[in-house]
């Protein structure tokens, strides 16, 4: 057994809160790359809603690799994978395929491309699946890694024991609407701050069904003041739409994201706000948290947030 292998097979889950913004979701595919990739793995799964992130955790993952579905460029066609038995040979031939299964079953039968990957995976190449649920029962075998990406980002290495993917497209489909109404209510937050003349600077965390904006010196916020606007504009139900790869719109206001596919699309679709009503400080690094939470959590001790 190759030396990576022994080291991965005790793995069984890992969960990273997922990243609401492209730059953070490409420094955990990195991260993930570099703790969890063996250069055994033939075939890595990916599962989640579009827009969740899969294409970026990619690119993080595996730097340079041409996506097929990659909405920046034109789609490449033919599918490269469904001619791999002929490009193998070929001195420039694909190491590593991409595929969207979702995207790519409008074209192409599924069972055609459970045996394209089938026939690259024989050959020695590495194929990244997204939406790997749905061609899962064409295929006679589980992936090397799956990746769920809901709230929560699951990495985990399937034994024959599972887990099956419909299990984590189970766990990541129904955490998905916590994750577009946690994002949608940290940018509502952010439009007031501006509007209150408190520029960004601060960064971004995250807690279960909430957010965390820390600040290095501590900002004059009206925590009561934020949070009924907020909850105002949520009960106002205001469209919220994608504009572009840097922007969203909050009614027909222009306003900047990193993520701007991870929304809701009207406020009214946010379960109440709650925000932390004083500035909480972290004791390690010194900095200020505002700490919002959506949904029937609100309540909750901070201390219990992140309780397993």
């Amino acid at each position: 057994m190759p030396y990576s292998d022994r080291m991965q097979r005790s793995h069984l889950y890992t969960v990273f809160f997922a990243p609401r913004g492209m730059p953070r979701m490409a420094d955990l595919g990195m991260q993930i790359a570099q703790q969890y990739l063996s250069p055994f793995d033939k075939l890595i799964g990916l599962i989640g809603e579009a827009g969740s992130g899969k294409s970026m955790l990619i690119k993080g993952m595996f730097p340079g690799l041409e996506l097929t579905n990659d909405d920046e460029g034109v789609n490449v066609r033919p599918l490269p994978i469904l001619n791999a038995a002929e490009d193998s040979s070929g001195f420039f031939s694909a190491h590593t395929y991409h595929l969207d299964i979702r995207f790519e079953m409008a074209f192409t039968d599924v069972r055609v491309l459970a045996e394209a990957i089938q026939t690259a995976i024989g050959l020695g190449k590495r194929v990244i699946v997204e939406h790997f649920e749905l061609v899962y029962p064409y295929l006679d075998r589980n992936a090397h890694l799956i990746i769920g990406i809901g709230e929560e980002l699951i990495i985990t290495r399937p034994t024959l024991f599972g887990p099956e993917p419909q299990d984590i497209a189970n766990i990541v489909f129904k955490s998905i609407p916590f994750r577009r109404m946690t994002h949608t209510a940290e940018d509502l937050c952010e439009y007031f701050l501006k509007q209150w003349g408190i520029q960004e600077n601060y960064v971004h965390a995250d807690v279960r069904h909430g957010f965390v904006l820390k600040f290095i010196d501590k900002p004059n916020i009206d925590i009561y003041l934020l949070e009924q606007s907020v909850n105002q504009m949520i009960d106002e139900d205001v469209p919220v739409s994608y504009l572009d790869d840097h922007h969203i719109l909050i009614g027909q206001e222009p306003h900047e994201c990193t993520g701007p596919r991870m929304h809701v699309s009207s406020t009214k679709e946010i379960r109440k706000l709650t925000l932390t009503k004083e500035l909480l400080l972290e004791p390690i690094t010194n900095h200020y948290l505002l700490v919002g939470v959506v949904g029937e959590y609100g309540q909750q001790r901070i201390s219990d947030l992140n309780k397993i």
